[in-house]
């Protein structure tokens, strides 16, 4: 194994955060490999985007310790840290009076001086984080008149023209379309492979998660239900635990992945999930 291999970018003891003395995370304990692509799943109300807030500085741990490339997280100044980790947050409507060039060149804040003018580095980066993100085209359109796909990738270039080692997406496909998705996804996965970037993200799509996440991280009320590879996490005995609803889980076409099949409840008791359930259990069954 590499040196690079064995340094760990995010590492989380025992994390708690609360609202009002209500437990939203419980001693949450995990570590992110450098250059890692990791996925966080659960259930509303899980505390994904509390732990995704808790993991960017953006609210502090109410106990346990978080590391950040082997330093805790309160070591690091405001400034230091926003070069090192990036927030992607999730999508809201917007309208922002600023073009998309603008809007990328905020990621390079962290380096600027008190006059904070953009000189031929800042604007040569954003450059190059719009071409990595296919929005150059776009570049002096207001943020506002851009599809959700144009605008999440817009807000990817931002975090990419902060050149951080870390990158944090909270639900970066949520209510984009299919083409968008996977768009979305591939950048990412490209970002990671080529640029050596950390990728920790939250999603709802589990299907599309276990086609990219190297270690998922499910989580229901705060705590951790499984940790691990996807092939190892999602089996139907914990995803119905944690979601409280009927699935099948059986390979993908495209490889070894699993894939998760909802089972509406008109189709429960059919002979389709009797024959299911036969087969998982069988010797040379592909199912978990």
């Amino acid at each position: 194994m590499s040196e690079e291999k064995k340094i760990i970018a995010i590492e989380a003891i025992n994390l708690s955060y609360a609202y009002h003395d209500n437990d939203v995370i419980k001693n949450l304990s995990f570590a992110v490999p450098k250059g890692g692509f990791f996925i966080i799943i659960g259930p509303n109300g899980s505390g994904k985007t509390t732990l995704m807030k808790v993991l960017s500085g953006i609210k502090k741990p109410e106990g346990g310790n978080l590391n950040i490339l082997g330093k805790a997280i309160e070591r690091y100044s405001r400034k230091s840290l926003a070069q090192t980790v990036a927030m992607a947050p999730q999508m809201t409507s917007v309208d922002f009076p600023f073009t998309v060039r603008e809007i990328v060149l905020m990621g390079r804040s962290p380096y600027k001086g008190l006059l904070g003018f953009d000189d031929q580095t800042d604007l040569q980066i954003a450059q190059q984080a719009m071409a990595f993100t296919e929005v150059e085209h776009l570049a002096e359109r207001k943020l506002g008149q851009l599809s959700g796909g144009e605008q999440q990738r817009v807000l990817i270039a931002r975090a990419i023209c902060q050149e951080p080692e870390i990158i944090l997406l909270d639900e970066p496909t949520a209510s984009l379309d299919l083409a968008h998705q996977v768009r979305v996804m591939d950048l990412m996965e490209q970002l990671q492979k080529e640029k050596g970037v950390t990728i920790i993200m939250v999603s709802h799509d589990i299907n599309l998660a276990c086609m990219y996440a190297q270690c998922l991280l499910l989580i229901k009320n705060g705590q951790i239900v499984s940790i691990g590879p996807p092939d190892q996490v999602l089996n139907y005995e914990t995803l119905e635990q944690a979601y409280g609803c009927a699935l099948l889980v059986d390979q993908s076409p495209l490889g070894n992945y699993p894939r998760i099949t909802l089972v509406p409840k008109r189709f429960i008791k059919s002979s389709l999930v009797d024959a299911y359930l036969k087969n998982k259990s069988s010797k040379n069954s592909i199912f978990h």
